[in-house]
């Protein structure tokens, strides 16, 4: 029953869009009918300006980050647990029950749980995100970098077998929502910021 409920919240926890509510809030617009048309961060930034965009980046960031310390404080011998909550999160940004199951890409909620699983890697990950958006200007390559690297580093980092699996299962998932981004990357078509 534990896993149930952990599940849920999380999921409903996740799927609070951010975006959408910020935007909508700020100027009037459905935030799915601008730029790209994606639920995220990076958007807010082209239809709302850099204030709202790093507002909404750490709302999602702590959506990810927060059900996951509370999970692991309330069941500290619960690796499973801890790494379903993150995975809920994850699923319920990029699928929001409140947007008719549609959302963003779960790249900062993921980047988040990922560092309530393991602070020391998530912020290194972190970190290695931003540069690598920073240097390519593309935040869809350091969105899928830090997904290639997530389980590396947990492996390195020695944490529990079941944070690793997360980090393969979330960084997959985290790749699979880019696909729009990597099919304009192999056509050079790419956002940048």
């Amino acid at each position: 029953m534990h896993y149930l409920i952990a599940a849920v919240l999380g999921y409903l926890i996740g799927a609070v869009p951010t975006a959408y509510l910020v935007v909508k809030k700020l100027t009037g617009q459905d935030i799915r009918q601008v730029g790209s048309g994606n639920v995220g961060a990076t958007n807010v930034k082209r239809a709302a300006g850099f204030k709202p965009f790093l507002f909404v980046l750490l709302v999602d960031f702590l959506k990810g980050t927060l059900p996951v310390l509370l999970a692991k404080f309330v069941f500290p011998g619960a690796p499973w647990l801890h790494v379903l909550v993150a995975l809920s999160t994850v699923i319920g940004h990029s699928k929001s029950i409140y947007l008719g199951f549609a959302g963003g890409k779960s790249a900062a909620t993921g980047l988040g749980g990922f560092v309530g699983l393991d602070p020391v890697a998530g912020i290194l990950l972190g970190v290695i995100a931003y540069v690598t958006m920073r240097l390519t200007r593309m935040v869809s390559v350091g969105s899928m970098l830090a997904s290639v690297l997530a389980p590396i580093m947990l492996i390195v980092f020695k944490a529990p077998l079941p944070y690793q699996i997360y980090a393969a299962i979330a960084g997959i998932y985290v790749i699979y929502l880019h696909k729009a981004n990597i099919q304009r990357l192999l056509n050079g078509t790419e956002n940048r910021i």
